[in-house]
């Protein structure tokens, strides 16, 4: 058995065809299909690189880490599959996980990584950009870091002239070329993580996918937001506009997955590979005032749900939907289980497979959700409680099943309720520490 899992950054649920969302995701909606479709799948420790160390490791680790490398005792999923004869690829422009000292690269056979998203350093040649045509400032003490940040994604876009240019069709791209190098000679145990970026921020896509769903708008591009409030900051128009050019970027995502996926069909490879797509978080755009993961915004609803879909190359839970709770640390115990490896290592989450087959019982009852040091929360069938581990903000109380959008606080009317879902989050808490 191969495994390919493909990761898109910060892809929110609603978003996609499969999960309901108006946005065109045909290439995704296909592999749904064939696929065991998970409806209540949460964050764990958010975001980019706390997330990783959930996935790869199998592990809890929201109250003891944060955005910081991997232990030197950790053990990783590429290093067990490694140990058990799988030859194995890291595909990805998520530049964080280049930077100096963190090491993502440990365990895998190959690693490429494709410059030029975001803040990436990689253009540095002092060319001159206008900031003040694709951003606007908030006016405060940031404002520098904001206007070097947003300099340098400027100068990395001098290099973008045609799609393929763009980040995402590079890291497919390779993929592609690793997939062609290594099934010269070798075509089972093949395990490939493609991590993109996008739809990650700047949402800056190429047409069509730039007009796709604001084509009328004839204001100022904001490509990418200063995080933070959006009353005072951003009209109406311009939010929903920068979040037309995020679905848009969703659109485009999709599009090149279809590229990747296609040519596993052509290599001989798609009826003998589980195939996983997932995210490690979504984005706000304004639904509790905020715009981009600012401190405050992250347990939320519309960041804390994210995408899982797990195709089995035998059709095990194909175009099952599952209910039930699920989260990252999952990710590493299911895919060992689905490729039959064994190992003496110890889990935080749980094998899925059970749940994939339509057998045996829902693997948590609930679901916790993370920004070490600064906020948790969990979930449950009909609560969501979150709890401010920084500032003066008071704890918050959402009934999911009444508004599931998370928009009513109703801790004051409830207060009992808050009182026996904190006491289980810190038994729980207190249990993975």
């Amino acid at each position: 058995m191969n495994i390919i899992v493909i990761l898109a950054d910060s892809c929110r649920v609603d978003h996609l065809g499969f999960y309901g969302g108006n946005v065109a995701t045909p290439n995704l909606d296909a592999l749904a299909a064939e696929a065991t479709v998970f409806d209540q799948a949460y964050g764990e420790n958010l975001p980019t690189l706390p997330c990783r160390t959930a996935l790869w490791t199998g592990q809890y680790l929201f109250t003891s880490r944060g955005w910081e490398s991997f232990h030197e005792d950790d053990v990783l999923l590429a290093e067990v599959l490694w140990d058990k004869g799988y030859t194995s690829a890291l595909v990805t422009d998520t530049y964080h996980l280049h930077k100096p000292g963190f090491n993502c690269g440990r365990g895998f056979d190959t690693v490429r990584f494709i410059r030029g998203q975001e803040y990436d350093p990689w253009i540095v040649d002092g060319r001159a950009v206008d900031t003040d045509a694709w951003y606007r400032f908030r006016g405060d003490k940031d404002d520098a870091m904001w206007r070097e940040r947003a300099a340098q994604y400027l100068r990395n876009r001098t290099a973008f002239q045609s799609e393929e240019d763009h980040c995402t069709p590079r890291v497919i791209r390779s993929a592609i070329d690793w997939l062609d190098e290594v099934t010269a000679s070798q075509k089972d145990r093949l395990f490939l993580w493609v991590d993109c970026f996008d739809p990650h921020e700047p949402w800056d896509p190429p047409e069509p996918f730039r007009s796709m769903y604001d084509p009328g708008y004839s204001g100022q591009e904001l490509i990418d937001p200063i995080p933070g409030p959006v009353e005072g900051y951003l009209t109406g128009p311009e939010l929903a506009h920068t979040k037309a050019l995020y679905a848009g970027q969703v659109s485009f995502v999709d599009k090149w997955i279809g590229v990747l996926l296609d040519h596993v069909r052509r290599l001989g490879l798609y009826e003998n590979s589980l195939i996983v797509f997932l995210s490690d978080h979504g984005e706000p755009f304004g639904e509790h005032g905020i715009i981009r993961k600012a401190s405050g915004s992250i347990n939320y609803e519309e960041v804390a749900h994210i995408p899982l879909v797990i195709r089995h190359p035998e059709g095990v839970g194909a175009g099952k939907r599952v209910p039930s709770f699920v989260q990252p640390p999952d990710l590493m115990p299911t895919l060992l289980a689905a490729a039959g490896v064994e190992t003496d290592l110890r889990f935080g989450g749980h094998r899925l497979m059970g749940l994939m087959r339509g057998r045996g019982k829902p693997v948590r009852d609930f679901a916790v959700t993370a920004q070490h040091g600064a906020q948790w929360s969990v979930r449950t069938e009909r609560w969501t409680y979150l709890v401010h581990l920084q500032g003066d903000r008071s704890d918050e109380l959402y009934d999911r099943q009444a508004d599931p959008r998370e928009k009513l606080n109703v801790i004051a009317e409830l207060p009992e309720v808050a009182v026996e879902l904190a006491a289980g989050l810190r038994r729980f808490a207190d249990k993975v520490s």
